[in-house]
């Protein structure tokens, strides 16, 4: 099991101070995983139990993964930021009365420049063969402001991602390394959307495809 130090992993909570944001889900899996998969953030269910990816967008994620036969332990799992960006809004309940609560919210360009650390030494050192996006941040932390996930889902990228190269800089490097990047739709966008369903399946039978292809390659030719 592959784990970040403790010293990077307080760097990026003391970078945190201060943003509305709760908790710190630790990502993890194995290094040089088939793949690793990339989110936005972590929401209040992944706060409350300190695992990324579960509740209902878990098991659409899950599902996905099944379907190229793979699970949890075979991928690595980490996102923009792993803390829990919130507001604060109000909420009708049925008796009428309105109450006060945290409702999750995309993560800031700020944040994800504080948390950057953790992240760069993730993608540094864990090794994937391939990076599966999970929605637009997801794409957008890694890939630049300008990729829209609409235009870039399921295809093959092979590009340098977004890096701190100082870590007191307020401004995104890019990598020497080139990565292998495949965007597709967050698990839980088939919530609001159903009609992605058709397009998230597709993107994954790719990405199997893909991975078929790498470990044929490294096996050889038959003889």
């Amino acid at each position: 099991m592959f784990k970040v130090p403790k010293i990077i992993e307080a760097l990026a909570k003391q970078r945190m101070e201060g943003n509305m944001v709760e908790g710190f889900v630790k990502g993890g899996g194995t290094q040089y995983p088939e793949l690793l998969l990339f989110g936005e953030a972590p929401g209040e269910n992944e706060v409350i139990h300190g695992i990324p990816f579960i509740g209902r967008a878990g098991e659409e994620l899950i599902q996905s993964l099944a379907s190229i036969r793979l699970d949890r332990k075979d991928v690595y799992i980490t996102s923009a930021i792993r803390s829990r960006p919130y507001r604060w809004g109000t909420k009708k309940e049925r008796d009428g009365t309105m109450t006060k609560r945290k409702y999750n919210r995309p993560p800031t360009q700020k944040e994800m420049i504080a948390h950057a650390p953790f992240i760069d030494y993730e993608m540094a050192y864990v090794q994937p063969k391939c990076i599966v996006t999970l929605g637009s941040v997801a794409l957008q932390r890694l890939l630049g402001k300008d990729k829209k996930i609409t235009e870039l889902h399921g295809q093959f990228i092979n590009a340098p991602i977004q890096y701190l190269a100082n870590i007191n800089d307020t401004t995104f490097s890019h990598t020497k390394t080139h990565y292998t990047i495949i965007p597709t739709f967050h698990p839980a966008s088939v919530f609001y959307r159903p009609s992605l369903r058709a397009k998230i399946e597709a993107d994954w039978i790719k990405i199997g495809a893909y991975l078929t292809k790498l470990c044929n390659e490294s096996r050889g030719p038959d003889v």
